[in-house]
């Protein structure tokens, strides 16, 4: 006779009934939900069939501002399909081997993404320095034609992304579509000038001039995924302020061992050791500290260790 509970993994339930919240414990969902995958799976369609397109007619047309608009678009692609795989592996549930899920895999898809983006304005600025002093022949109708589709493919994909860009790894995402719009408009403009006074030097002028907008964000997104990724305490945070705030409630004698980092994105937590006279009066002095940590600092999960004072 088979028994009801004789399907259930003894391993998984242990899990389960580890990661559980219960009563007193912080509401809160380690795998924070982000954009909807469709939405980034339709710009990352679009967005690698156009880089193809571009770099196809870039190589044709002999055009820098071009290629340096499709190697947007292909880093764009990466960026997309990167987000795409981070949201999917971010949203799993805890396990014995990651017991916080996967959401810093949203963070570590935008990191790997920034570098690659200025390893490619490194490629673009060098390419583009030689192209001036030796001007290259370019086919400006072309370019013109491209960079103008180029420009409404662009349009319809940041359109996409920026009705959802609460995430680090969307706003990523964003930013390279943002610097490919430039990249557009950049290739355009390169194309009619070459088109109609036939000078040449303006194509590396702008794809420089796209590199240098780029770089800021770049660098921006750099900074934020690498400071989460290190654990940095979040920035709206002052873990100076913290500490002070928890030697004011009533009972605690001292503050050590103190540690407030984010989870997953938009979820701060904080460790720590209470140093306490009266044992008793723990869960009380408890309900104060959490009460004082989510009203004026936001943070919603808290561990703390009472220690009695031996001083």
């Amino acid at each position: 006779m088979m028994h009801g509970h004789s399907h259930h993994n003894p391993k998984e339930s242990a899990i389960h009934e580890l990661h559980a919240h219960k009563v007193g414990d912080t509401p809160h969902s380690h795998a924070k939900e982000v954009t909807s995958q469709k939405v980034l799976s339709i710009a990352l369609a679009i967005t690698l069939g156009f880089a193809l397109v571009e770099v196809f007619a870039g190589f044709y047309a002999n055009s820098l501002a071009l290629i340096s608009d499709a190697g947007h678009m292909v880093t764009d692609a990466a960026g997309l399909l990167l987000a795409v795989i981070a949201q999917y592996v971010s949203k799993s549930p805890p396990s014995a081997k990651y017991s916080f899920g996967l959401g810093r895999a949203e963070a570590l898809a935008a990191f790997v993404n920034s570098i690659a983006m200025i390893a490619l304005i490194v490629w673009i600025t060098v390419e583009a320095v030689s192209r001036f002093q030796d001007p290259h022949v370019v086919g400006g109708s072309t370019v013109t034609i491209v960079a103008a589709l180029g420009l409404v493919v662009n349009l319809i994909v940041a359109w996409l992304l920026s009705r959802n860009n609460q995430s680090m790894n969307t706003r990523a995402a964003l930013i390279h579509v943002m610097g490919d719009l430039l990249g557009s408009v950049a290739a355009l403009i390169a194309g009619l000038v070459i088109q109609y006074t036939g000078w040449m030097q303006i194509d590396p002028i702008l794809s420089m001039v796209v590199c240098l907008i780029l770089i800021r964000s770049t660098i921006h997104i750099l900074l934020e995924s690498y400071h989460f990724l290190m654990k940095g305490v979040p920035k709206h945070i002052d873990y100076i302020k913290v500490g002070k705030d928890l030697q004011t409630i009533d009972g605690v004698l001292a503050v050590h061992d103190l540690h407030v980092w984010e989870m997953t994105p938009g979820f701060p937590a904080l460790i720590g050791h209470i140093e306490i006279s009266n044992l008793s009066q723990w869960p009380i002095t408890m309900d104060l500290i959490r009460e004082m940590l989510i009203q004026k600092h936001g943070i919603d999960h808290v561990t703390l260790q009472p220690e009695i004072s031996t001083t």
